[in-house]
């Protein structure tokens, strides 16, 4: 009797269902983030402090108990060492920053989407770096993405904005800080390991952001409430989905896990709306739709998606 088949589609329902936890806990996240900055007075800056000094710091200590002798290799040459204050400054706080800018300057899923256009700014990216003319499929991709966005900002109207200024200027800035998020810890990552890179990129990132803006300057009103939402999202929106994450990649491929990381912006869509009352147009819908059908042509092409931490 065979019993590998039946071992491989158990694997693979594993895979799926780690990875449809990470992206549902991480747009759920995004909305929680929303509550708080725009019901109880909270800011992005106090609340990314607190998420990347703690969650890097529990992620460190993860680390430490399963590669005690390597977490602190990557200090002892000038070279990772300076990749991974870069990594940790631009990369890590960047992205954090960006991202929870934009849910306080409009909404977790237009957000989460914008955030999205990732992945095409890596493929422009490499079409830059390797000097050569788009193929056909990669500006189908561009256009698809630039109409998605349009339809997301604008609501099909012409003549004016459905978002702030603001919120599309932090949306897209969260895209771009995600490719270099992406692409510039390669050799870091490959070397050292996810868990080590992105917990001292968060505890380093938050630490540097703490200069500006102490965590001990609470901006927002604390209570039962509060509490736990802003344990939730260090929790449930960062450690949890980001070991889940991790775990399901033994099981698929990294195209795989990025197609099924499309459940993130749907989540944080469906949330915001059930949930804060958030009202999203038919185009921005569409919208939403021809974003995420950029991450499945993108896959679907091969290019290579690390990790991503929200």
């Amino acid at each position: 009797m065979n019993t590998i088949l039946p071992l491989q589609v158990n694997n693979r329902m594993i895979g799926i269902t780690l990875v449809l936890i990470a992206a549902s806990l991480w747009g759920i996240s995004g909305t929680v983030a929303q509550y708080l900055f725009q019901l109880n007075g909270f800011t992005a800056e106090w609340l990314v402090v607190v998420r990347l000094q703690i969650a890097g710091f529990l992620m460190l200590l993860l680390a430490y108990r399963k590669q005690k002798s390597r977490i602190w290799h990557v200090w002892k040459m000038n070279q990772t060492r300076n990749q991974l204050i870069l990594f940790s400054l631009i990369g890590m706080l960047g992205v954090q920053y960006t991202y929870f800018a934009a849910i306080e300057e409009s909404n977790a899923a237009t957000a989460t989407v914008l955030q999205y256009l990732g992945p095409v700014f890596i493929a422009i990216y490499i079409v830059v770096k390797e000097k050569r003319v788009p193929t056909s499929r990669e500006l189908f991709i561009i256009f698809l993405a630039l109409l998605g966005t349009f339809l997301l900002v604008t609501n099909g109207q012409l003549t004016s904005l459905s978002l702030s200024i603001w919120g599309v200027f932090w949306g897209i800035a969260s895209g771009v800080a995600l490719a270099f998020y992406t692409l510039q810890p390669y050799t870091l990552i490959k070397n050292y390991g996810t868990m080590i890179v992105v917990g001292w990129g968060m505890f380093i990132g938050g630490l540097g952001f703490s200069l500006f803006f102490h965590p001990w300057n609470i901006s927002g009103e604390l209570n039962a409430m509060t509490l736990m939402a802003i344990f939730f999202v260090i929790i449930f929106g960062t450690l949890i989905p980001f070991y889940c994450y991790l775990e399901s990649l033994q099981f698929l491929s990294a195209s795989e896990t990025s197609i099924l990381s499309c459940a993130e912006p749907l989540s944080a869509a469906i949330i915001a709306v059930v949930w804060l009352q958030v009202s999203l147009g038919i185009m921005q819908w569409i919208g939403t739709l021809f974003i995420l059908l950029t991450i499945i042509f993108l896959s679907k092409q091969g290019k290579k998606g690390k990790e991503m931490n929200r």
